[in-house]
């Protein structure tokens, strides 16, 4: 039997900090291989260190076999799912909340199942879902419905958990949805977590024979190893499948498939977990782990107290690689099934479905066969049979389930084992093959290339490839190359290209840009109806007729999408929209004819299916659309307009003395899906603005408004002026006056609340126009700005700033706005320090003005000077610590640096790791020289063993082949002044080892230039000065080289450490990189002037250049003597 209940858990958890008040727009950060732009979003950057019981709504699913444990409370993850045959848990059980700076947005944690989409990892990870469960007492399946609207894309999910009564698996079925009139597009990553230690292995296919990187930028065998993957030279044969074997933070996933399942084994408990999915719209399948080294250990004791490593095991629907993504196109819904399932005795699987994994693995003459079933089966034929003439060489009729695997070995002489086939037949027809394995004829397989960076513009040979390149970056959100400059470079070579006109407009109308993209539309119609009218492609039509829509001009938008509506592909899209227009003219029949002809084309389509209820309610037929309304919600029990039509329909029965209401569980209602929450508000009042049932869309708002009022809860201001936008539309006032409303907005708090869509675009643009509230100034500055309407943006901050002069978000906005679009430093420096003076509370805006100060070349004690001033902010944020240390070190304060390092615990971001580590080294570095200047050894030995040694409370572990040949070099030094020759020899010899390659420093595993110097210097105190000038001399050329290079950010960067609020001049960072190592290189070669000279250029760029201030320092006596 199956059972479904909710408990609240109170479970230790660590306390995340507040969102952040000011908008992070963030368009060129990289975040796991695509753009990391995380706005309408807010960031949480506050992870605190305090523990406490902490109370969660969890959802309970179990049966005979398992118990799953579901949490809205933060994702709607799968917190636990517990094999009860075994104890064992299949994923990942995490017995604390310990947040870490993984996510998005912030906040993320490990263990369990994480649902990634529409990207990874998903925007609202950390974030609460609505949710909803059943039993069905015909079959007794348990259900729990969870759903969620994306805030920055407006697609929406819904995800099924079902578990069954007698099977061991858990079944998620999913729907996603595109509520948006344009095409969006997806990912959709499962990700369990497992558990893992020495005897822990993931299971891929048995066809996998190679996998990828993210971007597929970098490949690997698989699952031995033969190269160098991830800087890690696995050249003598590695099997990576074993956490044991892989030491270093590292992605995989496989080539290809054409198996259904993906997996991990734990041998040491002969238990683990699959993945069970058709392998043809279910390709991606993944592992990361953070290593099995110090780095790896450090990052899980960030995210866990007491229950250790783990790896990712992720399945990939409609994607096989990260970044990956599909299009869902307008309205369009896609549906999929995937399975978990424990299992046990099996070890490497071999096959699997949703009923069986089975395993057959040959030891010398001893072939030994595993079946793992997820419920109980009897008498079911097994055959081991020989392919070459079908004789029999195993049979037997056995019993399986999920309390019995059966396994079995026999003696097999057999030569060539890819002639074994393996094979279960049913219990009722043992003519039913239920699953079968044979291994692969041996043979070699074409090794796949990486993949290729797309070309600049100027350099791709025709408007294909451009308008190839410009959808491709649309499609995968690419955060560095834009995909308007090649539709613009295909444009200028012809400006008629119906793909082209078609594509750059539909970015324009994405961005909100209705009015421009319009004369594009009309351009390519004008080319696709040049020799006649009837064009076999009307997508134009249907785009020109949402800008027609958007503009008011009604009836050249209904003549539009009718024509639109010649084409299959934009039937359904077509009728709806006409359908939208009859319901505005209040032609109820008409509206009701376009949209069953719409349904007749598609009939999955939501909007449509809730627009047909709202219309049959509108025309009386109370009852037909009691019945649609029930069947919507009995596919999709979450949909919030379906269930506000039920309340509305509920509340007409009322009146009439009927009881007709469709839900039988009457504690779910739209008000509950919606959640106070007001971006649902809004979404879903945009859906009746669309359709053209103002009323409706107005009571919604409304309702939102008397929940808040009456939770004490703050209402954005935008629900008011978006109420008084809706009575344009309206022939009657709803309950308050229009200046009413914009009495209240103008009175309403700036919430955190941050607008992105097109018709919270129009409500502010309204609001605009009609008031002299700063507010909704602000907040399309905001939303434009996001959608790369950076002039736009400009001009509404700069209005915010005419109506409210003390507003100082608006400066500070503005201050990010002249820097990285109108390159204007002195104007951006006037606006930033202007918004830190208006509230000098905010420790976001102290960090971007200290940041702004060390780009613009501020003097490094003014800036000393002015983050001690204001310590508690500095206190507040690990950026602004790690900033004061650096300034310290830059002043040769490095006692005090090292004090306020070793007393202060620290979270870094994935990505952005080595900071700290870099200024603690420094600091314990600078001291060992102080002591080696004064002849006492022994201290200075001191610092640099402790150099070695991270402190935990820095947040960072050491990557396996960290080179440390300045440290290395200076303890040889140290035991040369000791007379020890022995092993100061033997620390040179360390110090000397290693590649001379070099690389641009952007991420935190590139290995800095210095180490080669200290590679020269090594090699000259063991007397091979033939190697010392060869390491002097690469860091020379390399140096002159490089400085004549444009730098750009890698086309396949998978994350970038920083958080690019200011978008650094990337050739200001080459050169002071090219004069850094040209100054190393001099200073081997002993050209100390030449050396002198470069680094006070770099000085010059970067006044805190802290390279280039030791290295300096290193020229001048005592200092040349003794380390020189």
């Amino acid at each position: 039997m199956a059972q479904v209940w909710e408990e609240t858990v109170y479970i230790p958890s660590y306390e995340v900090g507040k969102p952040e008040k000011n908008p992070l727009f963030l368009e060129k950060r990289v975040y796991q291989g695509s753009s990391g732009k995380v706005y309408p979003y807010p960031v949480i950057e506050k992870i605190y260190d305090q523990k406490l019981e902490k109370p969660y709504r969890v959802v309970f699913l179990e049966n005979e076999y398992i118990q799953v444990q579901l949490m809205p409370d933060i994702g709607g993850r799968v917190y636990r799912y517990l094999d009860k045959t075994n104890g064992y848990d299949a994923v990942y059980y995490n017995r604390v909340i310990k947040p870490a700076l993984v996510g998005l947005a912030g906040p993320w944690i490990s263990g369990g199942i994480e649902f990634n989409w529409p990207q990874h990892h998903r925007p609202n990870t950390f974030g609460k879902v609505e949710y909803y469960y059943t039993r069905d007492t015909e079959i007794g399946v348990c259900t729990c419905w969870m759903t969620e609207v994306d805030r920055m894309y407006g697609t929406k999910c819904l995800v099924a958990f079902s578990i069954y009564p007698g099977k061991s698996f858990l079944e998620i079925k999913v729907i996603l949805y595109n509520r948006t009139a344009i095409p969006q597009t997806f990912l959709w990553w499962a990700n369990p977590a497992v558990h893992v230690h020495d005897q822990t292995q993931s299971i891929f296919p048995p066809d996998v024979r190679a996998v990828f990187d993210h971007g597929k930028r970098d490949l690997s065998r698989f699952p031995i190893a033969t190269g160098v993957y991830y800087k890690v030279d696995y050249s003598e044969g590695v099997d990576i499948s074993w956490y044991k074997n892989v030491p270093v933070p590292t992605s995989y996933m496989a080539y290809y498939s054409k198996y259904d399942f993906l997996g991990g084994y734990d041998h040491h408990k002969h238990a683990g977990i699959l993945h069970i999915a058709d392998h043809h719209i279910s390709p991606g399948k993944k592992q990361w782990t953070w290593g099995c080294g110090n780095f790896g250990d450090v990052w899980h004791q960030q995210l866990t107290d007491e229950d250790g490593p783990y790896v990712e095991l992720m399945a990939g629907v409609y994607t096989d690689n990260q970044p990956d993504f599909t299009w869902l196109k307008p309205q369009e819904l896609k549906t999929f099934t995937q399975y978990f399932l424990p299992y046990k005795q099996v070890g490497v699987v071999k096959n699997a479905n949703i009923d069986f994994a089975i395993g057959l693995d040959r030891k010398e003459d001893q072939l030994h066969m595993c079946i793992y079933a997820s419920s109980n089966f009897e008498q079911l034929k097994l055959l081991l049979t020989d392919t070459r003439n079908d004789s029999i060489i195993y049979e037997n009729l056995i019993d399986v389930s999920p309390l019995k695997p059966f396994t079995h070995s026999i003696t097999c002489h057999h030569e060539k084992p890819h002639y074994i086939k393996m094979a279960l037949y049913g219990e009722k027809d043992n003519s039913i093959e239920l699953i079968s394995y044979q291994p692969e004829y041996p043979h070699i397989e074409k090794f796949p290339e990486p993949a290729k960076p797309i070309e600049a513009p100027e350099l791709l040979p025709n408007t294909e490839s451009l308008f190839l390149a410009g959808l491709h970056l649309e499609q995968y959100r690419h955060a560095t190359y834009r995909p308007e400059d090649y539709y613009l470079e295909g444009l200028k070579r012809d400006k008629d290209d119906i793909r082209l006109n078609t594509a750059y407009s539909v970015l324009l109308l994405r961005h909100g840009d209705h009015i421009n993209a319009k004369k594009y539309f009309e351009r390519a119609i004008v080319t696709c109806t040049r020799h006649n009218p009837n064009p076999s492609d009307c997508s134009a039509y249907y785009y020109l007729g949402l800008c027609l829509k958007y503009e008011k001009r009604w009836d050249e938008a209904f003549d539009s999408f009718y024509k639109a509506i010649w084409d299959s592909h934009y039937h359904s899209l077509g009728y709806y929209q006409l359908a939208c227009l009859a319901f505005r003219m209040k032609a109820y029949s008409k509206s009701l004819e376009f949209i069953e002809t719409s349904l007749k084309k598609d009939g999955s389509n939501l909007l449509a299916l809730n627009a047909r209820i709202t219309i049959l309610r509108k025309l009386g037929h109370f009852k037909k659309a009691s019945e649609y309304c029930y069947q919507v919600l009995k596919d999709n029990p979450l949909e919030a307009a379906a269930l506000l039509e039920n309340s509305l329909l509920e509340a007409i029965d009322k009146e009439k003395g009927n009881h007709n209401s469709v839900i039988h569980d009457q504690k779910m209602t739209w008000i509950r899906v919606l959640d106070e929450e007001p971006h649902q508000y809004l979404a879903l009042t945009e859906e009746y603005w669309e359709l053209g049932d103002y009323d409706t869309a107005v009571l919604i708002l409304e309702q939102l408004i008397t929940q808040c009022t009456t939770k004490g809860i703050q209402i954005p201001f935008i629900v008011y002026y978006a109420i008084s936008f809706l009575q344009q539309y309206m022939n009657h006032s709803s309950s308050f006056p229009k200046s009413n409303y914009f009495e209240r907005a103008s009175k309403a708090d700036l919430q955190l609340y941050f607008s992105t869509s097109l018709f919270e675009m129009f409500i502010l643009q309204d609001a605009c126009n009609q008031t002299l509230d700063y507010k909704p100034h602000y907040m399309l500055g905001n939303l434009l700005y996001d959608k790369r309407r950076y002039q736009d943006a400009i001009s509404c901050w700069e209005r915010c700033i005419e109506l409210e002069p003390s507003f100082p978000t608006a400066y500070r906005n503005l201050s990010l706005a002249y820097f990285n679009k109108l390159k204007d430093t002195k104007k951006s420096k006037e606006y930033m320090e202007r918004a830190f003076s208006l509230d000098t509370s905010d420790a976001r805006v102290f960090y971007e003005l200290d940041k702004l100060y060390r780009i613009l070349g501020v003097h490094p004690k003014q800036r000393l000077q002015q983050l001690e001033l204001y310590m508690s902010l500095v206190q507040q944020r690990d950026d602004l610590i790690v900033e004061h240390v650096t300034l310290l070190n830059r002043d040769g304060a490095y006692d005090k640096a090292l004090s306020i390092l070793l007393n202060h615990r620290f979270h870094p971001w994935e990505g952005g790791e080595g900071k700290v580590i870099a200024q603690y080294t420094f600091c314990c570095i600078e001291l060992a020289k102080k002591h080696l200047i004064c002849n006492e050894t022994d201290g200075a030995i001191s610092y640099l063993i402790r150099a070695m040694e991270y402190p935990s409370n820095l947040g960072e572990g050491k990557l396996q082949g960290t080179r440390e040949s300045a440290i290395f070099y200076l303890l040889g030094c140290c035991y040369e002044r000791k007379n020890d020759k022995s092993l100061a020899s033997q620390y040179y010899e360390k110090a000397s080892q290693g590649s001379l390659h070099l690389e641009p420093v952007m991420f935190y595993n590139d290995q800095p230039p210095e180490l080669i110097f200290y590679q020269g210097l090594a090699f000259r105190r063991l007397q091979d000065e033939k190697n010392a000038r060869r390491c002097f001399h690469t860091l020379k050329d390399y140096g002159e080289v490089q400085l004549f290079k444009d730098l750009k950010i890698d086309y396949f960067a998978v994350s970038l450490p920083n958080m690019l609020v200011f978008e650094e001049d990337l050739n200001r960072m080459n050169q002071m990189q090219s004069r850094f190592l040209l100054a190393l290189g001099y200073i081997g070669l002993y050209e100390y002037e030449s050396a002198k000279q470069q680094l006070e250029l770099v000085l010059e760029l970067d006044p805190c250049h802290l390279g280039a201030f030791i290295h300096l320092e290193m020229l001048k006596k005592p200092y040349v003597d003794v380390l020189l």
